[in-house]
């Protein structure tokens, strides 16, 4: 059943933006949003009249911005704009992205303070709701002056130019808009630069990633449950009153999981019983997942801020006054994307260490060198971990914080810039390689259970959890190749919703 989101520009969520990307929803505009944009626009069109000079509406852009307009040019000068600026290059966004952008711009636009038409604006909602996708490619924003590259991409299809996919074929915008049964529109002052100026581009990679990685995040949480219980791990580290005397929120959540996860479980010990500390990859679950859960926390507490903020520039305040200012700069979602990389990071790196105990003879208390079922012969799970300890490293290097470099565009008059659409394209392909380091620790303790046969002592939660991972990797009792079972067993956790109910 498709249901009915309306953006006032104030309000949108993360699992709204989902439900409208998945295509579970269409969106409409506020009444109040739709009064607010009236108002905006006239307003413009006030000082237009009064001949008040205005960036971006009769001035050049950027460097530019000293070169009055004539008012006959004004319509040609965000037709010029769209064109000049969609110089984006490499490998398109994929959908998911592209409509979480156009979502972002239209509930940004829809707060009223844009100076935009309501008909261009509602052509935009109408392309969301009819599954016009403008072709936007990845590469091209510094993330000041906005996203400006790829919303012009995203633009161009609104006046019948650039291309689209529509139905599954990529066509020319104006052959997208007819099929769709739309008709191109015709921009008019600040309309343009309206559509272009602003952060939508890194925000909706931001908000399509933090969906992902919280999946990603409660399933490393379930695979520690699960590794715990494949190398006996011991629950005493995990004692309330014990991750109490650290009052930090995410540590006590962590530990508060696992526990109500591994309730009934036969397969974990007590301090003493079987060791009387087991490594920090066991024992710091609770410290190094919670690190992690707070970047998650601090990027969402930013990125639901900016999904519901206006971020062009000139900005058309109530009173009529119109301002430029620098409302467009990326900084505060390059630093929540740059940190939250780091915590995806983490609950890699961690999983590869759980990964590595479990296949090391010397490590793995008892179990077979590699998991193989006969070892020597046969080499079992050794290079599983190999394709982990690349992916971690590979990891590692994407995680060099993007928004430390600026390079100074528009002849200097734009000399900072904050890099933030390239931090959250890397955060994005982080957590997609998180989920395979994660898929591989998860195979790893389906298989030392296996060995173990100790699928009967496992907790009510983790024995569901690893039947729904065995449907995608079955216990292997021969060498064979498991690349394809990793990959898919990654794509499930990454899109699943089954992950949440493990956590409720």
């Amino acid at each position: 059943m498709t249901g009915i989101i309306k953006l006032d520009g104030h309000t949108l969520t993360r699992q709204q933006v989902k439900q409208i990307v998945k295509g579970t929803a269409v969106v409409e505009l506020s009444p109040e949003s739709e009064e607010r944009i009236k108002l905006s626009r006239a307003r413009v069109e006030k000082c237009l009249a009064e001949g008040q000079v205005i960036y971006g509406v009769n001035t050049g852009f950027g460097k530019l911005s000293n070169i009055r307009i004539k008012e006959s040019d004004n319509e040609l000068l965000q037709l010029n704009l769209l064109r000049s600026d969609a110089t984006g290059v490499g490998d398109l966004f994929p959908t998911e992205v592209v409509r979480a952008m156009m979502v972002l711009r239209a509930n940004a636009l829809a707060r009223g303070f844009s100076g935009i038409r309501h008909e261009t604006l509602q052509l935009l909602l109408d392309c969301i709701n009819k599954g016009v996708h403008p072709l936007v490619p990845s590469q091209g924003s510094v993330g000041a002056s906005g996203d400006l590259a790829p919303l012009s991409h995203l633009a161009l299809v609104l006046v019948g130019e650039g291309k689209a996919e529509f139905e599954g074929a990529i066509v020319r915008g104006d052959v997208a808009l007819q099929k769709a049964g739309l008709v191109p529109v015709r921009l008019q002052a600040k309309e343009g630069l309206a559509l272009v100026n602003g952060t939508q581009a890194m925000t909706g990679i931001g908000v399509v990633t933090l969906n992902e990685a919280e999946r990603i995040g409660l399933v490393a949480d379930m695979a520690a449950s699960l590794s715990l219980e494949a190398l006996r791990g011991i629950i005493s580290a995990f004692e309330p009153a014990l991750l109490a005397v650290r009052p930090h929120l995410e540590l006590e959540l962590v530990g508060g999981r696992i526990r109500k996860w591994l309730d009934g479980s036969k397969r974990v010990t007590k301090q003493g019983e079987v060791r009387m500390q087991d490594a920090y990859s066991l024992r710091c679950i609770p410290q190094v997942h919670g690190a992690s859960w707070q970047s998650f926390f601090y990027a969402e507490e930013r990125v639901q801020i900016e999904m519901n903020a206006t971020t062009d520039n000139p900005i058309v305040l109530e009173n009529g006054e119109i301002f430029s200012g620098g409302q467009f700069h990326g900084q505060p979602i390059a630093f929540a994307m740059d940190f939250l990389k780091l915590g995806v990071c983490e609950w890699a790196n961690i999983s590869e260490r759980r990964t590595e105990r479990m296949v090391n003879s010397q490590l793995n208390d008892g179990l077979p060198p590699f998991l193989a079922t006969n070892p020597g012969i046969e080499c079992g799970l050794m290079i599983a971990q190999y394709t982990a300890a690349s992916i971690v490293s590979e990891n590692k290097v994407l995680a060099h914080p993007a928004s430390v470099d600026s390079i100074p565009t528009s002849g200097n008059q734009e000399d900072h810039v904050s890099m933030g659409t390239i931090a959250a394209r890397q955060v994005r392909q982080i957590v997609r390689n998180t989920a395979r380091v994660i898929a591989i620790e998860l195979i790893c303790a389906s298989q030392a259970i296996y060995l173990e046969k100790a699928e009967e002592q496992l907790a009510p939660t983790t024995s569901a959890f690893l039947k729904k991972v065995r449907e995608f990797c079955p216990p292997l009792t021969t060498d064979q190749p498991i690349g394809d079972e990793i990959e898919a067993l990654a794509k499930y956790l990454l899109e699943s919703d089954e992950l949440v109910e493990f956590a409720d």
